[in-house]
Protein backbone atom coordinates (compact mmCIF):
# COMPACT_ATOMS: atom_id res chain seq x y z
CA UNK A 1 0.00 0.00 0.00
CA UNK A 2 1.42 3.40 -0.98
CA UNK A 3 2.01 6.16 1.55
CA UNK A 4 0.01 9.35 1.96
CA UNK A 5 2.85 11.31 0.32
CA UNK A 6 2.62 9.16 -2.80
CA UNK A 7 -1.16 9.20 -2.91
CA UNK A 8 -1.18 12.99 -2.51
CA UNK A 9 0.64 13.12 -5.85
CA UNK A 10 -1.46 10.50 -7.64
CA UNK A 11 -4.93 10.54 -6.02
CA UNK A 12 -7.63 11.42 -8.53
CA UNK A 13 -5.15 11.00 -11.41
CA UNK A 14 -4.95 7.22 -11.84
CA UNK A 15 -6.84 7.32 -15.16
CA UNK A 16 -4.79 10.06 -16.84
CA UNK A 17 -2.46 7.75 -18.78
CA UNK A 18 -5.46 5.96 -20.26
CA UNK A 19 -6.84 9.33 -21.30
CA UNK A 20 -3.54 10.24 -22.92
CA UNK A 21 -2.92 13.31 -20.75
CA UNK A 22 -0.46 14.15 -17.99
CA UNK A 23 -2.49 16.68 -15.96
CA UNK A 24 -6.22 16.58 -15.19
CA UNK A 25 -8.46 18.27 -17.77
CA UNK A 26 -10.62 21.20 -16.74
CA UNK A 27 -14.28 21.05 -17.77
CA UNK A 28 -15.75 24.56 -17.61
CA UNK A 29 -19.12 23.72 -19.18
CA UNK A 30 -22.03 25.26 -17.32
CA UNK A 31 -24.53 23.20 -19.31
CA UNK A 32 -24.30 19.87 -21.12
CA UNK A 33 -26.08 18.35 -24.13
CA UNK A 34 -28.95 15.99 -23.30
CA UNK A 35 -29.27 12.69 -25.20
CA UNK A 36 -33.07 12.89 -25.00
CA UNK A 37 -35.86 14.48 -23.02
CA UNK A 38 -36.41 11.35 -20.93
CA UNK A 39 -32.71 10.67 -20.30
CA UNK A 40 -32.12 14.33 -19.45
CA UNK A 41 -35.00 14.32 -16.98
CA UNK A 42 -33.80 11.14 -15.31
CA UNK A 43 -30.26 12.54 -15.00
CA UNK A 44 -31.57 15.78 -13.53
CA UNK A 45 -33.63 13.91 -10.96
CA UNK A 46 -30.68 11.70 -10.00
CA UNK A 47 -28.17 14.54 -9.58
CA UNK A 48 -30.54 17.03 -7.93
CA UNK A 49 -31.36 14.51 -5.22
CA UNK A 50 -27.74 13.80 -4.32
CA UNK A 51 -26.75 11.08 -6.76
CA UNK A 52 -23.58 10.94 -8.83
CA UNK A 53 -23.09 10.70 -12.57
CA UNK A 54 -23.34 7.04 -13.64
CA UNK A 55 -20.53 5.44 -15.61
CA UNK A 56 -22.71 4.96 -18.71
CA UNK A 57 -22.07 8.52 -19.87
CA UNK A 58 -25.46 10.01 -18.97
CA UNK A 59 -25.46 13.79 -19.32
CA UNK A 60 -24.21 15.83 -16.35
CA UNK A 61 -27.00 18.29 -17.27
CA UNK A 62 -25.74 21.43 -15.46
CA UNK A 63 -22.65 22.48 -13.53
CA UNK A 64 -24.63 23.21 -10.36
CA UNK A 65 -25.50 19.51 -10.21
CA UNK A 66 -22.18 17.82 -11.08
CA UNK A 67 -18.82 18.59 -12.65
CA UNK A 68 -16.00 16.13 -13.49
CA UNK A 69 -13.18 18.47 -12.44
CA UNK A 70 -14.77 19.02 -9.04
CA UNK A 71 -15.40 15.27 -8.72
CA UNK A 72 -11.70 14.54 -9.33
CA UNK A 73 -10.68 16.77 -6.46
CA UNK A 74 -13.33 15.21 -4.22
CA UNK A 75 -12.07 11.71 -5.01
CA UNK A 76 -8.50 12.70 -4.17
CA UNK A 77 -9.36 14.44 -0.90
CA UNK A 78 -11.52 11.52 0.25
CA UNK A 79 -8.63 9.15 -0.36
CA UNK A 80 -6.28 11.22 1.78
CA UNK A 81 -8.85 11.49 4.60
CA UNK A 82 -9.63 7.78 4.49
CA UNK A 83 -13.32 8.17 3.58
CA UNK A 84 -15.33 6.82 0.68
CA UNK A 85 -16.58 10.22 -0.46
CA UNK A 86 -16.10 13.97 -0.27
CA UNK A 87 -18.24 16.92 -1.34
CA UNK A 88 -16.72 20.27 -2.30
CA UNK A 89 -18.29 23.71 -1.86
CA UNK A 90 -17.70 27.35 -2.75
CA UNK A 91 -16.24 28.15 0.69
CA UNK A 92 -15.60 26.62 4.09
CA UNK A 93 -18.66 28.37 5.49
CA UNK A 94 -20.77 27.03 2.62
CA UNK A 95 -19.57 23.56 3.55
CA UNK A 96 -20.48 24.10 7.21
CA UNK A 97 -23.88 25.48 6.23
CA UNK A 98 -24.56 22.41 4.10
CA UNK A 99 -23.54 20.12 6.96
CA UNK A 100 -25.93 21.87 9.35
CA UNK A 101 -28.79 21.77 6.85
CA UNK A 102 -28.15 18.11 6.02
CA UNK A 103 -27.91 17.11 9.68
CA UNK A 104 -31.06 18.95 10.77
CA UNK A 105 -33.38 18.09 7.90
CA UNK A 106 -35.06 15.32 9.94
CA UNK A 107 -36.36 17.83 12.46
CA UNK A 108 -33.55 17.65 15.01
CA UNK A 109 -32.23 21.18 15.57
CA UNK A 110 -29.89 20.88 18.53
CA UNK A 111 -26.11 21.06 18.13
CA UNK A 112 -23.44 20.44 20.77
CA UNK A 113 -20.28 22.43 20.05
CA UNK A 114 -16.88 22.50 21.70
CA UNK A 115 -15.16 25.88 21.86
CA UNK A 116 -12.91 27.36 20.65
CA UNK A 117 -14.02 27.19 17.03
CA UNK A 118 -13.30 29.28 13.98
CA UNK A 119 -15.10 32.60 14.46
CA UNK A 120 -17.47 32.14 11.52
CA UNK A 121 -18.58 28.75 12.79
CA UNK A 122 -19.05 30.13 16.30
CA UNK A 123 -21.08 33.04 14.93
CA UNK A 124 -23.45 30.87 12.87
CA UNK A 125 -24.13 28.61 15.84
CA UNK A 126 -24.42 31.36 18.46
CA UNK A 127 -26.89 33.41 16.42
CA UNK A 128 -29.01 30.47 15.29
CA UNK A 129 -29.10 31.93 11.77
CA UNK A 130 -29.78 28.48 10.30
CA UNK A 131 -32.47 27.57 12.81
CA UNK A 132 -30.24 25.55 15.11
CA UNK A 133 -29.96 25.66 18.89
CA UNK A 134 -26.49 25.27 20.35
CA UNK A 135 -25.18 23.97 23.67
CA UNK A 136 -21.55 24.87 24.32
CA UNK A 137 -19.64 22.15 26.12
CA UNK A 138 -16.13 21.21 27.12
CA UNK A 139 -15.03 17.82 25.78
CA UNK A 140 -15.78 16.12 29.11
CA UNK A 141 -19.29 17.65 29.10
CA UNK A 142 -20.38 16.50 25.64
CA UNK A 143 -22.05 13.24 26.72
CA UNK A 144 -24.20 15.11 29.24
CA UNK A 145 -25.06 17.83 26.71
CA UNK A 146 -26.41 15.41 24.08
CA UNK A 147 -30.22 15.32 23.90
CA UNK A 148 -32.75 13.25 21.93
CA UNK A 149 -33.01 16.13 19.44
CA UNK A 150 -29.23 16.58 19.03
CA UNK A 151 -28.34 16.45 15.34
CA UNK A 152 -24.60 17.04 15.44
CA UNK A 153 -21.56 17.41 17.68
CA UNK A 154 -19.01 19.90 16.35
CA UNK A 155 -15.35 20.30 17.29
CA UNK A 156 -12.19 21.79 15.79
CA UNK A 157 -8.81 20.33 16.69
CA UNK A 158 -6.28 21.84 16.72
CA UNK A 159 -8.64 24.67 17.57
CA UNK A 160 -8.54 28.13 16.07
CA UNK A 161 -6.92 30.30 17.42
CA UNK A 162 -5.55 28.75 20.64
CA UNK A 163 -4.52 25.38 19.15
CA UNK A 164 -6.33 23.38 21.85
CA UNK A 165 -6.20 19.64 21.13
CA UNK A 166 -9.18 17.33 21.67
CA UNK A 167 -9.10 13.54 21.90
CA UNK A 168 -11.36 12.57 18.99
CA UNK A 169 -11.77 8.93 19.92
CA UNK A 170 -13.04 9.90 23.36
CA UNK A 171 -15.27 12.61 21.89
CA UNK A 172 -16.81 10.22 19.36
CA UNK A 173 -17.59 7.82 22.20
CA UNK A 174 -19.16 10.69 24.19
CA UNK A 175 -21.28 11.68 21.18
CA UNK A 176 -22.66 8.14 20.94
CA UNK A 177 -25.09 7.82 18.04
CA UNK A 178 -24.91 11.54 17.26
CA UNK A 179 -22.70 12.28 14.23
CA UNK A 180 -19.42 14.04 14.99
CA UNK A 181 -18.22 16.81 12.69
CA UNK A 182 -14.52 17.66 12.99
CA UNK A 183 -13.01 20.79 11.47
CA UNK A 184 -9.63 19.47 10.28
CA UNK A 185 -8.51 22.67 8.56
CA UNK A 186 -5.50 23.34 10.78
CA UNK A 187 -4.14 19.78 10.89
CA UNK A 188 -4.94 18.77 7.28
CA UNK A 189 -5.10 15.07 6.36
CA UNK A 190 -1.30 15.05 6.43
CA UNK A 191 -1.23 15.30 10.22
CA UNK A 192 -4.65 13.90 11.21
CA UNK A 193 -7.49 11.84 9.72
CA UNK A 194 -10.50 12.31 12.03
CA UNK A 195 -12.62 9.67 10.29
CA UNK A 196 -10.22 7.06 11.63
CA UNK A 197 -11.12 8.25 15.14
CA UNK A 198 -14.90 8.18 14.77
CA UNK A 199 -15.80 11.40 12.94
CA UNK A 200 -18.72 11.16 10.52
CA UNK A 201 -17.93 14.45 8.80
CA UNK A 202 -14.46 15.94 8.27
CA UNK A 203 -14.61 19.58 7.25
CA UNK A 204 -11.92 21.73 5.65
CA UNK A 205 -11.74 25.32 4.68
CA UNK A 206 -9.85 24.26 1.56
CA UNK A 207 -8.96 27.91 1.05
CA UNK A 208 -6.23 27.35 3.62
CA UNK A 209 -3.55 24.63 3.47
CA UNK A 210 -5.16 22.49 0.77
CA UNK A 211 -5.07 25.34 -1.74
CA UNK A 212 -1.97 26.64 -0.04
CA UNK A 213 -1.33 29.74 -2.14
CA UNK A 214 -4.08 32.18 -1.16
CA UNK A 215 -5.70 32.15 -4.60
CA UNK A 216 -8.78 29.93 -4.29
CA UNK A 217 -11.83 30.03 -1.99
CA UNK A 218 -13.39 26.66 -1.20
CA UNK A 219 -14.64 24.17 1.36
CA UNK A 220 -14.88 20.39 1.38
CA UNK A 221 -16.35 17.68 3.61
CA UNK A 222 -15.02 14.12 3.64
CA UNK A 223 -17.63 11.53 4.67
CA UNK A 224 -19.34 8.28 3.75
CA UNK A 225 -21.67 7.73 0.80
CA UNK A 226 -24.86 8.40 2.78
CA UNK A 227 -23.71 11.76 4.06
CA UNK A 228 -22.31 12.65 0.65
CA UNK A 229 -25.71 12.18 -0.98
CA UNK A 230 -27.34 14.47 1.58
CA UNK A 231 -24.63 17.09 1.17
CA UNK A 232 -24.77 16.99 -2.63
CA UNK A 233 -28.52 17.52 -2.52
CA UNK A 234 -28.07 20.60 -0.32
CA UNK A 235 -25.33 21.87 -2.63
CA UNK A 236 -27.47 21.36 -5.70
CA UNK A 237 -30.52 23.19 -4.39
CA UNK A 238 -28.65 26.02 -2.63
CA UNK A 239 -26.09 26.59 -5.39
CA UNK A 240 -23.03 26.59 -3.11
CA UNK A 241 -20.96 24.96 -5.84
CA UNK A 242 -17.20 25.05 -6.30
CA UNK A 243 -16.02 26.45 -9.63
CA UNK A 244 -14.10 23.89 -11.73
CA UNK A 245 -11.02 26.11 -11.93
CA UNK A 246 -10.97 26.27 -8.13
CA UNK A 247 -11.25 22.48 -7.98
CA UNK A 248 -8.32 22.15 -10.39
CA UNK A 249 -6.15 24.44 -8.22
CA UNK A 250 -7.08 22.51 -5.06
CA UNK A 251 -6.33 19.18 -6.71
CA UNK A 252 -2.94 20.55 -7.76
CA UNK A 253 -2.38 21.81 -4.22
CA UNK A 254 -2.72 18.29 -2.83
CA UNK A 255 0.43 17.21 -4.68
CA UNK A 256 2.65 19.41 -2.50
CA UNK A 257 0.50 19.39 0.64
CA UNK A 258 2.65 16.92 2.67
CA UNK A 259 5.86 18.77 1.84
CA UNK A 260 4.36 22.16 2.67
CA UNK A 261 2.68 21.08 5.90
CA UNK A 262 5.75 19.38 7.31
CA UNK A 263 8.12 22.21 6.39
CA UNK A 264 5.74 24.83 7.79
CA UNK A 265 5.24 22.81 10.96
CA UNK A 266 8.99 22.63 11.49
CA UNK A 267 9.20 26.39 11.10
CA UNK A 268 6.33 26.92 13.53
CA UNK A 269 8.07 24.75 16.15
CA UNK A 270 11.22 26.87 15.92
CA UNK A 271 9.26 30.12 16.25
CA UNK A 272 7.16 28.76 19.12
CA UNK A 273 10.29 27.75 21.06
CA UNK A 274 11.87 31.17 20.51
CA UNK A 275 8.71 33.08 21.44
CA UNK A 276 8.32 31.03 24.63
CA UNK A 277 11.56 32.52 25.89
CA UNK A 278 10.92 36.12 24.86
CA UNK A 279 10.42 38.64 27.68
CA UNK A 280 7.56 40.41 25.88
CA UNK A 281 5.60 37.17 25.45
CA UNK A 282 3.36 35.93 28.23
CA UNK A 283 2.26 32.61 26.73
CA UNK A 284 2.69 30.57 23.55
CA UNK A 285 -0.02 28.29 22.12
CA UNK A 286 1.29 25.44 19.95
CA UNK A 287 1.20 21.65 20.31
CA UNK A 288 5.01 21.60 20.43
CA UNK A 289 4.84 23.72 23.59
CA UNK A 290 1.82 22.12 25.31
CA UNK A 291 0.23 18.72 24.60
CA UNK A 292 -1.05 17.55 28.00
CA UNK A 293 -3.00 14.58 26.64
CA UNK A 294 -0.13 13.34 24.48
CA UNK A 295 -2.17 13.51 21.27
CA UNK A 296 0.78 14.36 19.03
CA UNK A 297 2.11 11.01 17.92
CA UNK A 298 -1.11 9.23 18.86
CA UNK A 299 -3.83 11.19 17.06
CA UNK A 300 -1.69 13.66 15.14
CA UNK A 301 1.55 12.92 13.32
CA UNK A 302 2.88 16.46 13.74
CA UNK A 303 2.25 19.82 15.37
CA UNK A 304 1.04 22.04 12.54
CA UNK A 305 1.91 25.42 11.06
CA UNK A 306 -0.45 27.59 13.11
CA UNK A 307 0.63 29.12 16.41
CA UNK A 308 -0.58 31.85 18.73
CA UNK A 309 1.09 33.90 21.42
CA UNK A 310 0.01 36.41 24.03
CA UNK A 311 2.04 39.59 24.42
CA UNK A 312 2.36 41.57 27.62
CA UNK A 313 0.43 44.81 27.38
CA UNK A 314 -2.87 43.55 25.98
CA UNK A 315 -4.64 44.74 22.84
CA UNK A 316 -2.58 47.88 22.25
CA UNK A 317 0.69 45.95 22.46
CA UNK A 318 -0.67 43.23 20.16
CA UNK A 319 -1.75 45.85 17.63
CA UNK A 320 1.73 47.38 17.71
CA UNK A 321 3.35 44.03 16.99
CA UNK A 322 0.97 43.20 14.13
CA UNK A 323 1.42 46.64 12.60
CA UNK A 324 5.21 46.53 12.98
CA UNK A 325 5.88 43.36 11.01
CA UNK A 326 7.34 43.88 7.56
CA UNK A 327 8.25 40.46 6.15
CA UNK A 328 5.24 38.84 7.84
CA UNK A 329 2.00 40.02 6.21
CA UNK A 330 -0.72 41.46 8.44
CA UNK A 331 -3.73 39.54 7.07
CA UNK A 332 -6.33 36.93 7.94
CA UNK A 333 -6.30 33.30 6.69
CA UNK A 334 -3.79 30.52 7.24
CA UNK A 335 -2.02 27.63 5.58
CA UNK A 336 -0.41 29.57 2.72
CA UNK A 337 3.20 29.57 1.61
CA UNK A 338 3.80 33.04 3.09
CA UNK A 339 3.58 33.86 6.80
CA UNK A 340 0.59 35.85 8.08
CA UNK A 341 -0.14 37.50 11.43
CA UNK A 342 -3.49 38.72 12.73
CA UNK A 343 -5.33 39.78 15.88
CA UNK A 344 -8.22 37.26 16.28
CA UNK A 345 -10.25 39.29 18.80
CA UNK A 346 -10.53 42.14 16.28
CA UNK A 347 -10.95 40.08 13.12
CA UNK A 348 -11.73 36.38 12.65
CA UNK A 349 -13.15 36.00 16.17
CA UNK A 350 -14.70 39.45 16.51
CA UNK A 351 -18.30 38.06 16.63
CA UNK A 352 -17.49 35.51 19.35
CA UNK A 353 -19.35 36.13 22.59
CA UNK A 354 -18.06 36.99 26.05
CA UNK A 355 -15.48 34.76 27.68
CA UNK A 356 -15.15 32.62 24.56
CA UNK A 357 -13.55 35.52 22.66
CA UNK A 358 -9.74 35.32 22.47
CA UNK A 359 -7.84 37.69 24.74
CA UNK A 360 -6.84 41.10 23.49
CA UNK A 361 -3.15 40.32 23.78
CA UNK A 362 -3.32 37.21 21.62
CA UNK A 363 -1.85 37.17 18.11
CA UNK A 364 -2.11 34.31 15.64
CA UNK A 365 0.61 33.42 13.16
CA UNK A 366 0.27 31.12 10.16
CA UNK A 367 3.83 30.08 9.41
CA UNK A 368 4.79 29.85 5.75
CA UNK A 369 7.81 28.54 3.91
CA UNK A 370 10.21 31.39 4.58
CA UNK A 371 13.45 30.75 6.46
CA UNK A 372 12.45 30.63 10.16
CA UNK A 373 15.43 32.82 11.02
CA UNK A 374 14.10 35.59 8.78
CA UNK A 375 10.69 35.29 10.44
CA UNK A 376 12.28 35.38 13.87
CA UNK A 377 14.20 38.54 12.99
CA UNK A 378 11.00 40.23 11.77
CA UNK A 379 9.14 39.27 14.96
CA UNK A 380 12.06 40.44 17.11
CA UNK A 381 11.85 43.89 15.52
CA UNK A 382 8.09 43.98 15.96
CA UNK A 383 8.24 42.87 19.60
CA UNK A 384 10.95 45.46 20.30
CA UNK A 385 8.41 48.12 19.36
CA UNK A 386 6.49 47.40 22.58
Amino acid sequence: MTTLDTRAVHAGRDDLSALGVHVPPIDLSTTNPLPSVDAGGDAYELLATGGTLPADGTSAVYQRLWNPTVARFETALAELEGTTDAVAFASGMAALTAALLAATRDGKRHVVAVRPLYGGTDHVLATGLLGTEVSWARPAEVAAAVRPDTALVIVETPANPTLDLVDLTALAEAAGDVPLLVDNTVATPVLQQPARHGAALVLHSATKSIGGHGDVLAGVIACDAGWAARLRQVRAVTGAVLHPLGAYLLHRGLQTLPLRVRAQSAGAEKLAAWLAGHQAVQRVHHPSVADPAGLVGRQMSGTGSLLAFEVRGGSSAAATVANSCSLITHAVSLGGVDTLIQHPASLTHRPVEGEAKPGGGLLRISVGLEDPEDLRADLARALAAI
